[in-house]
């Protein structure tokens, strides 16, 4: 009679980059590193650490156990080379690989655990609670500063400043201004401080003529409409003018040096308040183009005007900022429009690296300037980051010596990029911490729920509610970030790129141009917002949420998405849900350092847990628009029979409750009835 042997129970095998299971998680040059590696009790003859570039497999020592596990430990030292590894399991005649993608039949290249010593991102920026903030749409805190009619011409018509508050944005709404400025978000700390924010990002806030300023005027100073006018004054644009020749008010608020220096000041007052509140404050930097009014450009003859600054590009072929940019025509000065522009976009001239060195010099001054005294802010957050440069080779170049700037001059300073696509080509250590998590997070997390991409532009009902494809998506994007990356990476249910999350909640496709604004609001289901937020305070990274959001705005796409914050108006409901799930992210180490790991994946259904030592977390949602009874195999996680865990938090369509109820681990499994649309976390009672 023949016995077939016991199989390699492939749900107990885990290891990650988490300081749980790799000690230290982000080692120095020259440290000892502890990697462990868990099986179930006796669920191995022999698990094997196996290195790139090395044909030998060495055995790794059982240096401890549980009722439910075995832990396989193996020692190495951190060399200056990147390390990248995975494991080997072997029992009886199976044999089973582990890497970022978990256990597989085949050791995939591409997908090892990896090392590089001395990288290591912010300890405060892991699972940081983060807040976006559009300025002019948040709160105006000084009417001052505001922009005011016809104050000058930006993309061939004066600006407008907008009195309602509540107006839907416009079409073409990049010259519209609503008065939202710095002081306003002075005035909003106590809110952002009691909402559970760490961080506040914001959108650009150099100089610039537009509303979203992701066309940079002046890279050295806060904007005046955003910080403070000491010195006000001159003519606004007559009616019917098509250029800014006479645009003083404009030239005087923007280009005089009290102005400019004022709000500097003023900037650095309110980074010290903010962190005198225990808060950091990143900043957008948008270094692949300027803008057409940009200093060194002057495209719209503002500072020739003035009076009082060298001649820019535009205006001189003998410009001091000549090579900044790219001229097609050599024969067109004075006044050459031949500037190469970013998409083709004459008002985002794209900025000529590779040909300048004073620009490049320039600009690493810009990195450090602004992280340093008297400004000390606590990162950048880098626009279109992939595009800077004309070469790949290039582009790496700049962001390595732009993160060895910023981080000589602040190093616990965190370089954020914003990315779509395979990140890894920039995440090997010397270059960005981390990216806006689109791929490992805004992307899965929306198709399952909603079915729609993050922009509303297009439906796929084979995603909505497809627990596996989510899995998957998650565990092959973040395994082209390291573990450090993910921990800070920022996850974003929606921002000023992309609609609404409830908006998307709809299911609708669709733009303001298309359905008009008052449709971003029809048929918005609270419970499936509930069920994002749930996901995004309990997955593994930063969650960040875009201002407004939790008070219930709506939102299509850009402009759409960039509505004012409805201060008086707010859904309460939804902002107290906001603070109870941002107290629980703080309050359980698990969701801000814990390992994650995936307990179960079907129709409209996951669930997955997060563990740190004896804090152990699970998570269920049920997307679902019925009642359903899960079992979770919370065994997986370490509990044992016996043990309980308590429900912290239950979504579902019309509300969410905090009342503690109380279930036992049965056979490894915990059971739990869930309503429709509905999302609960547990947490293990232990000590």
């Amino acid at each position: 009679m023949c016995f077939q042997a016991e199989t390699i129970d492939r749900d107990a095998l885990f290891t990650d980059e988490t300081e749980s299971f790799r000690f230290p998680a982000e080692p120095n040059e020259g440290d000892d590193v502890i990697l462990l590696f868990r099986t179930a009790k006796d669920g191995a003859d022999l698990v094997c650490y196996m290195q790139e570039g090395k044909a030998e497999e060495l055995a790794m020592e059982k240096t401890d156990s549980d009722e439910l596990f075995d832990y396989y430990e193996y020692r190495l030292t951190a060399v200056n080379d990147k390390i990248s590894y995975s494991f080997k399991v072997v029992k009886g005649g199976e044999v089973c690989y582990y890497n970022r993608l978990g256990p597989s039949d085949q050791n995939t290249a591409g997908f090892q655990f990896r090392i590089v010593p001395g990288f290591s991102t912010p300890d405060w920026a892991k699972g940081a609670v983060m807040y976006q903030i559009y300025v002019d749409r948040f709160c105006n805190g000084d009417e001052s500063n505001d922009v005011v009619d016809g104050e000058y011409i930006y993309i061939g018509r004066p600006v407008t400043r907008v009195e309602d508050w509540e107006k839907y944005p416009n079409q073409m709404d990049v010259g519209y201004f609503y008065g939202g400025d710095l002081q306003g978000v002075w005035d909003k700390l106590d809110y952002l401080k009691n909402l559970g924010v760490d961080v506040i990002y914001f959108n650009p806030i150099f100089v610039s003529p537009s509303n979203h300023k992701y066309d940079c005027q002046d890279y050295d100073y806060i904007d005046p409409h955003y910080g403070v006018i000491v010195k006000d004054g001159g003519r606004t644009v007559e009616p019917g003018t098509m250029d800014n020749s006479r645009a003083e008010k404009y030239m005087i608020r923007t280009t005089d040096k009290e102005n400019l220096e004022g709000s500097n000041a003023f900037f650095a007052r309110f980074v010290e308040e903010v962190h005198n509140r225990g808060m950091k404050v990143i900043l957008d930097g948008v270094f692949n183009h300027c803008g057409s009014f940009n200093k060194w450009l002057d495209g719209e003859r503002i500072y020739e005007m003035s009076g009082n600054y060298e001649p820019g590009a535009y205006v001189s072929k003998d410009s001091p900022y000549r090579t900044f940019f790219k001229f097609y025509n050599e024969e067109a000065w004075p006044y050459n429009s031949s500037y190469d522009g970013w998409w083709g976009h004459s008002t985002l001239p794209k900025l000529n690296y590779e040909d300048s060195p004073i620009l490049y010099d320039y600009t690493m001054c810009i990195a450090r300037k602004w992280v340093s005294a008297p400004y000390n802010v606590d990162g950048w957050r880098l626009d279109v980051a992939a595009d800077l440069g004309h070469s790949s080779e290039y582009n790496h170049k700049f962001w390595r010596d732009f993160r060895r700037v910023v981080k000589e001059a602040n190093p616990e300073a965190i370089v954020l990029a914003e990315h779509y696509g395979d990140p890894s080509g920039w995440l090997q250590g010397d270059q960005w911490d981390t990216v806006m998590n689109y791929d490992a997070f805004m992307e899965p997390v929306t198709w399952f729920l909603t079915g729609l991409e993050k922009h509303s532009d297009e439906s796929n009902p084979q995603l909505f509610g497809d627990g596996e494809s989510f899995f998957m998506s998650m565990k092959y994007h973040m395994s082209r970030m390291m573990g450090g990356s993910i921990l800070v990476a920022m996850n974003e249910l929606s921002n000023h790129d992309h609609s609404r999350f409830l908006t998307r909640t709809n299911g609708q496709v669709g733009r303001i141009s298309t359905l008009g604004p008052e449709a971003a609001s029809e048929g918005i289901n609270y419970g499936i917002f509930r069920e994002a937020v749930m996901i995004q305070m309990t997955w593994p990274g930063a969650p960040t949420i875009y201002y407004g959001d939790e008070a219930g705005v709506c939102g299509w796409t850009d402009p759409d998405n960039r509505r004012t914050y409805p201060w008086g108006k707010e859904d309460l409901e939804l902002v107290e849900f906001h603070r109870y799930m941002t107290e629980l992210h703080h309050s359980l180490s698990a969701l801000r350092l814990g390992s994650l790991k995936q307990l179960l994946a079907g129709y409209h259904l996951i669930a997955y847990g997060r563990f740190y030592g004896d804090n152990i977390c699970a998570v269920a949602v049920n997307s679902l628009d019925k009642d359903r009874t899960v079992t979770i195999p919370v065994w997986q996680l370490g509990l044992k029979d016996g043990e309980t865990m308590s429900r912290y938090m239950l979504t579902y369509e019309n509300g969410y409750n905090v009342g503690k109820v109380t279930y036992e681990v049965e056979k490894g499994q915990i059971t739990v009835d869930m309503p429709a649309i509905s999302s609960v976390l547990l947490v293990a009672d232990r000590e």
